[in-house]
């Protein structure tokens, strides 16, 4: 992985439509520049993040298959707000 993460959430054992509940509200709670991993066994996540989140609120800085433990690993920075 490219960055430290600042928050970690493991969703190889969680239903996915909790898992994206779940980050919506880590995303939240998130300071600007912050990073998020999530680790997951299904990699169709990826798009599912950005259907939840918008793409102006994060940044996808990183993505890996790890096929040794047979998860995907994907890094989220948050953006800085802009303010109107």
């Amino acid at each position: 992985m490219k960055e430290k993460a600042d928050y970690i959430l493991d969703f190889r054992e969680t239903i996915i439509s909790l898992a994206l509940l779940k980050m919506t509200q880590v995303v939240r709670e998130m300071k600007a520049n912050q990073v998020l991993e999530i680790v997951t066994h299904d990699p169709d996540v990826r798009s599912d993040v950005f259907k939840v989140i918008p793409g102006s609120t994060c940044e996808l800085i990183d993505m890996e298959l790890d096929r040794k433990d047979e998860c995907c690993r994907i890094q989220l920075k948050k953006r800085k707000q802009s303010k109107a």
